[in-house]
This record gives C-alpha cells, structure tokens and sequence, in this order.
C-alpha cells in the first residue's frame, strides 16, 4: 500500500488549479520523478474538475488511484495511491484535510499557491504512508488482531497443560494401582515371616 501523493485543488475556476500538494516520488527512479509529477497534477487537476460539489470519486488509471473529494466550498482534495491503498482510510484523508484547509484559508480569493502554505500535508503523507496508523478504525482492528493471537496463544497453551495433567493423572492411577499391589504384595510376604 503507498500513498504517492495529496492535493488540494481550486475547481470553482476552469481550469482546476493546484493549491497546493505533497508528494512521495521516492519509489520511483530519479529521472522518472518530474514526470510522474505532472502526470500526478493533471491528473489531479482534471478529476477535481469534473468532480461535482459534495461529490467523492475513485478514478483507476494504470496502477494509480486518484480518490477525490469536491466541496460546495469551491475546494476539492486529491489523494494518488496505488490499487491495494484502502478507499475508507483516502476519503477520511481528505475530509480531514479540507476541514482543516478550509478553517485555515476561509477567504476563497486567497486560495493561491503563493497565499496557502498549508505544510501540514506533508506530515499526513508520512503518517498515512501505513494506513493502520492514520485511521483509528484499523488501529483498532490491528489491536483486535495482535490479542486475538495472544488468547490463541494462550488457549494452546492451556490446551498442552490440561493433556500434561490428564498424562500426569494418568500416571498417578497407575502409580497408585501398582503401589496398592506392592502393598498387598508386601503384606504377604511379611505375614509368612514373623519377626519375634
């Protein structure tokens, strides 16, 4: 699962703009980075565009998701993973970052690349780099996985212990039995022999 790339973007103005983004090219080769960069911001661009307000949206092109978000606001968001990247944990993505960008630049006429340093960006696209960390949801369910192994774990555990006891009781009839023998046995070999 990797998470390429977060955009906000301007659409209430044809041609969408990019606001301003965040981006993790380090999977690819050096000089396949700038290109992968503008295929990311056109790409970016051009779904905000032709996404409608309150609407959300998956588009797959080749290995590379595009989930966007648009808002009655005039603002849209963008994030680009690959296929196996989670929907729930994107658009919750997004709807964190356009409340807070929005909180942050309410005024729509400043929304330029030069007026909107929104560097929060980049620390969510190293947090949501594992899905499991960013979404409290999978946080939990990874939580319920890890003690679901323990208490098997544990089960076993107990399971062995209960069949080294029925060995254990097992052995101790046994022991008995052949101790009660001895006994009689002993008893017999005593009462011929009378010590006086």
């Amino acid at each position: 699962m990797k998470l390429y790339a977060i955009y906000v973007v301007r659409n209430n103005v044809k041609p969408a703009k990019a606001i301003t983004d965040a981006k993790d090219l380090a999977s690819f080769g050096f000089f396949q980075r700038s290109s992968i960069a503008e295929f990311m911001t056109f790409m970016a661009q051009t779904i905000s565009e032709k996404t409608q307000p309150g609407q959300r949206q998956s588009i797959e092109e080749s290995n590379y998701v595009g989930h966007v978000y648009a808002r009655a606001e005039g603002v849209a968001g963008v994030v680009i993973t690959d296929k196996e990247y989670p929907t729930r944990v994107a658009f919750g993505l997004l709807n964190k970052i356009l409340d807070e960008f929005t909180t942050k630049f309410p005024n729509s006429a400043a929304w330029t690349p030069e007026q909107c340093n929104f560097a929060e960006l980049q620390q969510y696209i190293v947090t949501y780099q594992d899905p499991k960390q960013g979404d409290t949801i999978m946080k939990v369910q990874r939580e319920l996985d890890e003690t679901k192994i323990i208490l098997h774990k544990t089960i076993e555990s107990v399971l062995e212990r209960g069949e080294k006891m029925e060995s254990l009781v097992e052995r101790s009839d046994v022991l008995s039995s052949q101790s009660k023998m001895f006994y009689k046995t002993a008893k017999k070999q005593n009462a011929c022999c009378v010590i006086c």
